[in-house]
C-alpha cells in the first residue's frame, strides 16, 4: 500500500524517504524529530494507520500516513501489538535509511496505550519492546504521532 501526503497524494516509500530528505535540506540547521506512531479502529475488520511525521522543532511539520486492513483481532492486547509491531517495522526502514545516509535524526516511535484506560496495563511491556528495539518510545499524552495523526486516518 502506497502512503499518502495530505499535500503531495500517494507516494511509495522510496518518495516519502525523499520527501523527507528535501524537507531537512530546505533548513537544515534546524533541529528535526522524526516521528512514527500507529492506530487502529475495528470495525468488520481493523484498520490500521501508520504516520510518518518529520517535525522541524518550531517551525512545522509534514506527515504521510499508510492505511492497511486486517482481519477481525481478539482483543486489545494483540490490536496493540500489531500496532506496535508495524511502527516498528516502518521505523526500522527510516533508520537503516538514515544511517546509510549518515544523518543524525531524533527517530520516536509514538505508542497508543497511556496510563488512563485498559491500555495502561501494557506500557512497560511495549514500551520495553520499542526501547529493546533501539528506539524512544513515547506514550500518550505525548505520543500525537499515534494518538492525533494516524487515529485522524482510521475511521
Amino acid at each position: 500500500m502506497p502512503f499518502v501526503s495530505p499535500s503531495k497524494g500517494p507516494l511509495s516509500f522510496d518518495r516519502v524517504y525523499e520527501d523527507i530528505l528535501a524537507y531537512i535540506g530546505e533548513m537544515p540547521e534546524a533541529g528535526y524529530r522524526l516521528i512514527v506512531g500507529t492506530d487502529s479502529h475495528s470495525r468488520d475488520d481493523v484498520h490500521f494507520v501508520t504516520a510518518i511525521i518529520i517535525h522541524r522543532r518550531g517551525k512545522g511539520a509534514r506527515y504521510y500516513y499508510e492505511r492497511r486492513r486486517h482481519a477481525p483481532m481478539a482483543g486489545l492486547r494483540q490490536r496493540l501489538y500489531h500496532e506496535t509491531a508495524l511502527s516498528l517495522q516502518v521505523g526500522s526502514q527510516l533508520a537503516e535509511r538514515l544511517a546509510r545516509g549518515h544523518l543524525d535524526v531524533e527517530l520516536e516511535i509514538h505508542l497508543d496505550v497511556g496510563q488512563n484506560g485498559a491500555t495502561r496495563e501494557l506500557i512497560r511491556e511495549i514500551v520495553g519492546w520499542v526501547a529493546g528495539s533501539g528506539f524512544d518510545a513515547k506514550i500518550k499524552p505525548e505520543a500525537y504521532g499515534a494518538s492525533k495523526v494516524a487515529d485522524k486516518h482510521t475511521k
